[in-house]
């Protein structure tokens, strides 16, 4: 039999040193897309509206991100699908600074402050602020960039922590990986874990981290479709069995410090490790998006999630 070399696809995150889309870090780095057969080429692309123009360009095959964000680059879901969760829920964390002295919930701690959030994860702080009773213009909330963070290979929220550190911000909105070295530096509180239920109720179900491609990539390499779900699938079952191979797999692409943070952050997420997306997520998801100004018009179930691919879920 003739050899046939692996086939080749281009995967993106918006933020690398990180647990938000550490699944599909794991698909890759663990071996996983070489096991269905195809060659896969890990990027690193922010913040996450250029991951989705790249991915709209035809630069990228899949993106890891959050999945109201596939939206700035695909109007109204035109062109895009939804094939998986990477986990349930929104997933970004409130810190403020240690010497505000803000408890756990207290929400209200931000009045006043300037807070760091990306492109695109910022709309999810705006929403949950909103059902809050915080307006902040009003309450003089200063939400804006992280200084850094557009610099080549930075990660958002480990700069967010050094930012929190050298003062430049009172607080920031960002993934688990900046809250933890926050927190272990002694210069950061987290006052809100949405996906463990702090905040507005309805603020865990804004968003979530999803496995996105387009409708072209569909048509064309159906069969790299169905290997990157199960690559993804393969990856959160291994850490499902062990934490301890994210080690592994963050240990050719994290700093020292990080890498020896990563297993514990994943062992935390791993009660939300669910493929599934449900029609009542895909609601909770596009209601979120009208209300933030991305999504004009209702949309069905089917125009999000490529639901052809439902049966790989429970794979």
């Amino acid at each position: 039999m003739a050899f046939r070399p692996a086939q080749r696809v281009r995967v993106a995150v918006p933020d690398l040193i990180s647990n938000s889309y550490f699944p599909a870090v794991a698909a890759v780095e663990l071996g996983f897309f070489r096991e269905q057969g195809f060659d896969a080429e890990l990027r690193l692309l922010f913040p996450v509206p250029r991951t989705m123009d790249a991915l709209r360009e035809g630069e990228l095959d899949f993106v890891a991100g959050a999945a109201h964000a596939t939206l700035s680059a695909f109007p109204d879901w035109r062109g895009a699908k939804l094939l998986a969760a990477l986990a349930r829920h929104m997933y970004w964390f409130l810190v403020l600074r240690a010497d505000l002295g803000a408890r756990r919930g207290e929400i209200d701690a931000v009045k006043g402050l300037r807070i760091g959030a990306a492109p695109g994860p910022d709309a999810g702080l705006h929403r949950m602020l909103a059902a809050a009773g915080i307006d902040p213009r009003r309450d003089g909330v200063q939400i804006g960039p992280i200084p850094g963070t557009a610099d080549a290979g930075a990660s958002f929220g480990v700069t967010a922590a050094k930012a929190l550190e050298e003062g430049t911000l009172d607080g920031f909105w960002a993934n688990g990986m900046g809250a933890e070295v926050a927190v272990r530096r002694g210069v950061g509180t987290v006052v809100i874990d949405v996906r463990r239920g702090d905040g507005p109720t309805a603020a865990r179900h804004y968003t979530f981290p999803a496995w996105v491609t387009t409708d072209r990539m569909i048509a064309e390499r159906p069969e790299a479709v169905e290997a990157a779900i199960r690559a993804l699938r393969a990856a959160q079952r291994a850490l499902q069995s062990d934490p301890s191979r994210a080690t592994e797999a963050a240990r050719r692409l994290f700093p020292p410090a990080e890498t020896e943070l990563i297993a514990e952050l994943i062992r935390r997420d791993l009660p939300y490790y669910d493929p599934t997306i449900s029609e009542d997520t895909v609601a909770s998801l596009n209601a979120f998006a009208r209300d933030a100004g991305l999504l004009s018009r209702p949309v069905a179930y089917e125009a999000v999630v490529a639901t052809q691919y439902r049966h790989l879920w429970g794979a």
